[in-house]
């Protein structure tokens, strides 16, 4: 959990899910992921990341278009870390940080598990999401398409070459 922010103190603070904790001054926006004393590598997510980290742009479009959210504007990193969150409460963190200036992002989370392992959680969540929405369609075919076509589809082979094609090789995600 997090601990609130006292003048003068050391700001924010994540427990992590290992039991370690990790000030998020040490958290930067071009993370993807760090080291952890506990020995194992955590992934680590902030709402200004793109939520074309996970998935391609034509897909986030298509998200957007489809899925209604609760909350102001459309569907987003965070709503989709939410999901993660709710799946996986145990193994996820998070702090709300938007009171402190001086981090640059609102809302932080990190993982047990390490990046490759999100994304291929976070396609995953994503594949469900559409698969639930599709099950609403009238159109029997193209439950029936889709559903055809999500049994053709590796996520562990997709996240792979996601990741090779957005050059996830370092912490900074950047386009080929």
């Amino acid at each position: 959990m997090a601990e609130p922010r006292v003048p003068g103190g050391r700001g924010e603070v994540l427990e992590l899910p290992c039991g370690e904790e990790k000030s998020v001054y040490e958290l930067d926006m071009g993370m993807r992921g760090f080291d952890c004393d506990c020995g194992e590598r955590h992934a680590v997510v902030v709402d200004v990341h793109p939520l074309s980290r996970f998935v391609p742009e034509f897909l986030v479009d298509t998200l957007r278009s489809v899925v209604d959210t609760t909350t102001e504007g459309e569907f987003s990193t965070t709503h989709l870390m939410g999901v993660v969150l709710e799946e996986f409460p145990e193994r996820v963190v998070a702090a709300d940080v938007s009171d402190d200036g001086e981090v640059g992002y609102a809302m932080v989370w990190a993982t047990e598990f390490d990046s490759r392992r999100l994304h291929e959680t976070a396609v995953e969540l994503l594949v469900e999401l559409m698969e639930h929405a599709v099950s609403h369609a009238d159109d029997e075919s193209t439950v029936a398409e889709f559903e055809e076509q999500m049994l053709e589809f590796d996520v562990t082979a997709f996240v792979e070459q996601y990741r090779r094609e957005r050059n996830f090789q370092s912490e900074h995600d950047s386009a080929v």
